[in-house]
């Protein structure tokens, strides 16, 4: 979108009055840079650090104050070492040297420090750092806090913090029980800076569970601790949510902010809509700066991505959008095939010939983006700037295949263009309109398998309950798991899509067999015992879970929340819990059952490996690869004695002499104090740790 295109009515432009360069602070705004996006991509893998350098190098030209960014620095709450090295590196290189930084701390500088340390949270306030550019963030939803070790949940930029190259804000502190949660809420401490006579205090919000967000804003529940005089500053908030309704309580509406607020820094949404939008009833604004880099191919990701310079004058302001020009050119265009056999003279049931229009219209695509680039590079050498190599494009085309009877394969299609567009594998998008339930008559069908598949519900209900975690509990609930339980199954996918824990669902897999385990006795049973037992065994571990859940909702539960080695959502506190097999503590460590080294008596060797009963062996690491050791425990050889399948495998480890486990010391709920709250509570983590496992056992019918 160029800068003639952009809508200016949402929002007067305000300016300030020139002349008092003293008086003004200068911030460079930008949110979503998404640092490790697609690394590993030989073609997209540096397009996310190279832009994010381009936004350090427009600070120092603008020679701004300091730089705020709004969540997601990096792509995931565990950035690889590359991405690490690379930011910085970049840090180090732009925000460090001579310059003078000409604004004030007024609040406390080691409020939200490293505990245990002497070194203050704010840079430049140390002696021994000399820092030109402060950088102020929160986090996002990528790269929020994980873990609960003795400083509490950490995340990336708590590194970036403690190196003195970023100063990290908005980080929320948990109540350590629900008493304590019954009265505290959310609290936000400021940062108040003052250059000459304009006072400016900004208040971070790092991103937490917008149902819990919503609830506590819902409630009143969000303490902003303000100046006694806050209405002669000028409060800038920084959130990191939706602001797009993607359900009940899924989103967080506009105006329920504090009206001492003047602007409000939205993260999270990635089309840019920079200009300052006004709130219906309320005196702030809002600008969304948007990602800087596209990492889907939607419609919101095509829009022109900018930085913005706010330049503040007492309780004045104005807005500088800056396009960013390292940006990946993106096209996009949708195509209905049931309306071109009329208007394009294409006959739709041959995919031939559908095949050449489509390509056709990725051809037109891919000049429009070079185009573009192009007159982004003439622009630039006006300006007396550095002229950029072409990039190759990111092209997408939606094709509505409705009543079309056969269609070419996408990646097939794709393969023409490689070379001449980034994402050649995706190029193509086929989708189908969704067919609206016939009116009049008696409609007969089966029933439904998920609730939204329901006929008789309207279509603005199906809307409000197309939910990812409701469709795969549903789906889950359908398939009449007979071992695993559908809920924790189904947080357990919802924690490896959320968060990218690719060991989510094989831990609980893990967890659910040895809890089964358990539940069967360790007596001879025939199959249908067996299948009876297990039932059992996976109603109880069923009937625990629900337990949870429900002691986890109990508003008056006086035990504090135990701590867990790895959390799997920082943010998530018990009054908005759902429960998870991941919250009780991990399994304690079993012997390891040792093949006996001799054969039984009266034989000469050991008997062969039948189908019908496996064995662990020790030695055989390719047959067992999943297997570990328990170095800790000491080993114990039994006889072996003969059991049916599948009974022999599930009660082996029932039958087995257990050793006495080393008692552990149960982990102290941390405490993190906040300089001007008036309580101190722990960081609770939601969701299990990752223990070490015991036993891993193979189930052969």
């Amino acid at each position: 979108m160029s800068e003639s295109e952009r809508d200016d009515s949402a929002y007067p432009r305000r300016t300030i009055r020139p002349g008092f360069p003293h008086d003004t602070v200068k911030i460079m705004l930008a949110t979503d840079n998404h640092i490790g996006y697609l690394e590993r991509d030989p073609i997209r893998g540096q397009d996310a650090i190279n832009t994010f350098e381009e936004i350090l190098q427009l600070a120092v030209k603008h020679d701004v104050d300091f730089i705020l960014l709004a969540g997601d620095l990096f792509h995931d709450n565990r950035p690889s070492r590359d991405c690490i090295y690379r930011v910085t590196a970049l840090l180090r290189e732009y925000t460090l040297g001579d310059k003078p930084v000409s604004i004030e701390l007024l609040s406390d500088p080691d409020d939200g420090k490293a505990p245990g340390f002497s070194f203050p949270a704010v840079n430049y306030e140390d002696a021994n750092l000399n820092v030109g550019i402060p950088v102020f963030s929160i986090h996002g939803n990528h790269d929020d806090p994980q873990g609960t070790g003795p400083e509490g949940a950490l995340c990336a930029l708590d590194l970036l913090s403690v190196t003195g190259l970023l100063n990290y804000m908005g980080k929320s502190d948990l109540p350590a029980n629900d008493n304590d949660d019954q009265s505290t809420g959310l609290a936000v401490n400021p940062v108040l800076l003052r250059k000459g006579r304009t006072r400016v205090g900004m208040y971070g919000i790092g991103n937490v569970k917008d149902a819990r967000m919503h609830y506590e804003l819902r409630s009143n529940r969000v303490r902003m601790f303000m100046p006694h005089d806050k209405d002669d500053w000028f409060n800038i908030l920084l959130v990191h949510q939706n602001r797009v309704k993607h359900g009940p309580q899924q989103s967080v509406p506009e105006g329920m902010f504090d009206d001492s607020i003047n602007l409000v820094v939205w993260g999270h949404e990635h089309d840019c809509r920079i200009d300052p939008e006004s709130v219906a009833g309320k005196e702030y604004v809002i600008t969304q700066p948007g990602s800087s880099v596209a990492t889907s191919l939607a419609e919101g990701e095509a829009l022109q991505k900018h930085v913005a310079i706010v330049e503040i004058l007492g309780k004045d302001f104005q807005f500088t959008p800056i396009p960013l020009k390292t940006v990946r050119p993106f096209v996009m265009e949708e195509i209905v095939l049931i309306d071109l056999e009329g208007n394009q003279k294409v006959d739709i049931t041959k995919p031939m010939e559908v095949t050449k229009f489509l390509k056709s219209r990725v051809n037109a695509l891919i000049d429009k983006a070079n185009a573009e680039w192009d007159e982004r590079n003439k622009a630039s050498v006006t300006a007396n700037e550095k002229e950029l190599p072409r990039m190759l494009p990111l092209v997408r085309l939606k094709v509505d295949t409705t009543g079309v009877p056969e269609m070419h394969n996408p990646v097939r299609f794709g393969q023409e263009f490689a070379g001449r567009i980034a994402n050649p594998r995706d190029v193509l998008l086929f989708h189908r309109a969704k067919k609206a339930a016939a009116r009049g008559g008696k409609v007969v069908t089966d029933e439904p398998e998920l609730s939204i598949d329901d006929p008789d519900m309207p279509v603005r209900e199906k809307l409000e309950k197309i939910r990812v975690a409701t469709l795969v509990k549903e789906y889950l609930a359908a398939q009449e798991l007979q071992l695993l339980g559908e809920n924790g199954m189904s947080d357990a996918i919802q924690t490896f899509v959320d968060k990218d824990d690719i060991h989510s669902i094989s831990r609980y897999v893990v967890k659910s067999l040895n809890s089964l385990q358990k539940g069967v006795a360790a007596v001879e049973a025939d199959e249908e015992e067996l299948e009876e037992k297990l039932m059992q065994a996976k109603e109880q571990a069923d009937e625990e879970y629900a337990k949870r859940k429900m002691a986890g909702k109990t508003a008056n539960k006086a035990k504090a929340v135990e701590s867990d080695p790895e959390s799997v959502d920082s943010m998530m506190m018990d009054v908005d819990a759902e429960g998870s097999d991941f919250d009780e503590p991990p399994p304690t460590k079993k012997a390891f059952v040792k093949k006996p080294a001799a054969a039984t008596k009266g034989k000469g060797k050991a008997p062969a490996k039948r189908k019908s009963k496996k064995v662990v062996d020790e030695d055989d690491e390719d047959e067992d690869d999943d297997f570990i050791e328990d170095d800790d425990e000491e080993e114990e050889e039994l006889p072996k004695t003969k059991k049916s399948n599948r009974a022999a495998v599930l009660n082996s480890t029932t039958t087995t002499k257990k050793a006495p486990a080393k008692k552990k010391a149960e982990p102290k709920q941390t405490m993190l104090k906040l300089g001007s709250t008036r309580a101190t509570s722990g960081r609770a983590a939601a969701g299990k740790a990752k223990g070490k496992m015991a036993e891993v056992v193979d189930i052969s019918d």
